[in-house]
This record gives C-alpha cells, structure tokens and sequence, in this order.
C-alpha cells in the first residue's frame, strides 16, 4: 500500500484516479489541483507516490514533475494525462516519471503503472 497524492485540475478525474487507487488497496493523502499546489502538497505530506496530470493551470504537470524531481530526486511519478503525444510522454519520462498513463485509462492500468513506479510486482495485469 502506498500513500499517494493526486494531482489534477478537474475534480471529477481526482475522484476517479482517487476511487481506482483505493480499490488497488492505496491510501490517496492529498489531493492538488495544479502545479503549485502540488509542490505545497508534497513537501508537507511527503507520499509514496505522485499521479500527476500535465495540462493545468498556473504550473503545467512537466514544470512541476521538474520542481519536484530537483526538490526529491527519489520521487515516484506517474503521469496521467489525455495528451498521449509521443513529446510530452519522452519529456515526462526524461525529467523522471516512472510511468505514463493515458486518459481516459482503466483501472488496471493505471494500478500496474503505480506498481511499476513502487518497484513492485503487478498485482493487476495489464490488459
């Protein structure tokens, strides 16, 4: 079980990435609606892991997934996101996400990608 910090502008998408974590036995800590709020949040609660969208306001996901990586370079990040374009998923990866999930996703694949991220076996398999 890993405690997790949800990161997204739209209310609705934390409540899916939220329920789908808890149904994959996670505990979500916290929740963020963009860049900035994310760094705050993640300083103060320290999670496990980071699901991250990159079309936010204020501080797009990549700016912040940088902050971060400088702020902990031991941080775990899986990015979620609709824009599946093969740059943004090679940046992502390049400036140390663990893992890209595509929206909309399903639930399995988005928990095989926190496992991955956790260095953990899947316990889902990936469909």
């Amino acid at each position: 079980m890993a405690r997790v910090l949800v990161v997204d502008d739209a209310a609705f998408m934390r409540k899916v990435l939220t329920d789908a974590l808890l149904a994959g036995g996670h505990e979500v800590v916290g929740e963020a609606g963009d860049g900035d709020a994310a760094l705050a949040a993640y300083r103060e609660l320290r999670p496990d892991l980071v699901t991250l969208d990159i079309t936010m306001p204020n501080k797009d996901g990549l700016a912040a997934l940088r902050e971060l990586m400088e702020l902990d370079p031991a941080a775990r990040v899986v990015i979620c996101s609709a824009l599946g374009q093969e740059t943004k998923v090679l940046g992502a990866i390049k400036a140390g996400a663990k893992d890209f999930v595509v929206k909309p996703f399903e639930r399995e694949r988005l928990l095989a990608a926190v496992d991955k991220a956790l260095g953990q076996p899947s316990a889902t398999p990936v469909v």
